[in-house]
Parts: C-alpha cells; structure tokens; sequence
C-alpha cells in the first residue's frame, strides 16, 4: 500500500478512539474505498433512465426500483468491486501493522511478512549452506500458497458475473 494523505490523519483518529491493538481498528480504517465509491457512483449514474420510468410505470416507488431493477443489473459490478475490495484487505498487510502491537491479534499476511524477514536473514547467515536453506524456503512457500487458497476457492462462485453482459436485456430500443 503506497502513503496516502489520509494515513495520519486516519491513525489519529482510531487513536483517539481508543482502538489501537484491537480487530476494529483494522475493520473502521478499512471500511469505505473512496476509490470504489466512484467507481460504482459512476456506473449507477450511467443506467439508462428509462429503467427508472419502466419501474415506476409499474407501480414501483423508489426502494423497490432500487431493489427489483437496479441491483440485480448491478450484480456484475457490485461482485468485481467486492472481490476487488476483498483482495485489497486480505493482501493489506501495513493497515493492521500499524494499527495491531499484540502478535495474537495479527492476520496471516503479516505473519507472512515476519516469515519471509526471518527467512531473509537466516538467508543472509547461511552462505554456503544449501542443505540448512531448503526448510526455511519450504515453509515460506507454504505459507504463501495457503495465504491464496481463500482468494482462489472465493473467485470460482464470483466467476460467473464477470462473464455476463452488466446491462444485456434490460432496455430495448
């Protein structure tokens, strides 16, 4: 994660609130993407009109437009920006590095992290010896291909928006 301008004022903030060394601190930092804000601020914003008019010709008011016409057209969008979302804060090591001091409150990617430093340096000590390097090694790999597993066995259920079409069948004209 680059330094963004939001950082120390953020960490002030959750400071101030007394949430330094606990799971919230990493969940309130983390909980709205000004990015991914836009990005669907946008998309809403480019649905045609008339999916408005045909709502409320039916007899919709402004929730049931939203909730029967608007949302299921926006599953396509709504899956990529949450797995988009949801990578992002699994791979987010430095959000909980800053926040979290007890090791027992640390996700995976920052223990990770903590392998992959140690095994650097044990690298460093051992010039020569390949036979001592090879478990080191073993389990940094290990622990990298468990870090994916949950991101992979997500992706194959959100697989089949990304294929659709966002707006295929929705106005005709």
């Amino acid at each position: 994660m680059f330094f963004n301008g939001g950082m120390i004022p953020t960490y002030l903030v959750v400071q101030k609130l007394g949430l330094i060394d606990t799971i919230w601190s990493v969940v309130l930092s983390g909980t709205v993407s000004v990015w991914y804000l836009m990005l669907m601020r946008t998309f809403f914003l480019s649905m045609p009109k008339e999916l408005e008019d045909s709502g409320k010709i039916d007899g919709l008011n402004d929730i049931g437009i939203l909730w029967y016409i608007i949302l299921p057209l926006s599953k396509a969008s709504l899956s990529t920006i949450g797995l988009f979302y949801a990578v992002g804060m699994w791979n987010a090591f430095f959000t909980p590095f800053i926040y979290l001091n007890s090791p027992n409150l640390f996700p995976l990617q920052v223990i990770l992290r903590q392998i992959v430093i140690a095994n650097e340096m044990r690298a460093s000590e051992l010039v020569g010896a390949d036979d001592t390097a090879v478990l080191p090694e073993a389990i940094k790999f290990a622990t990298i291909m468990v870090s994916t597993l949950p991101i992979i066995m997500v992706y194959p259920f959100i697989q089949k928006y990304f294929v659709k079409g966002v707006m295929v069948g929705s106005v005709k004209g």
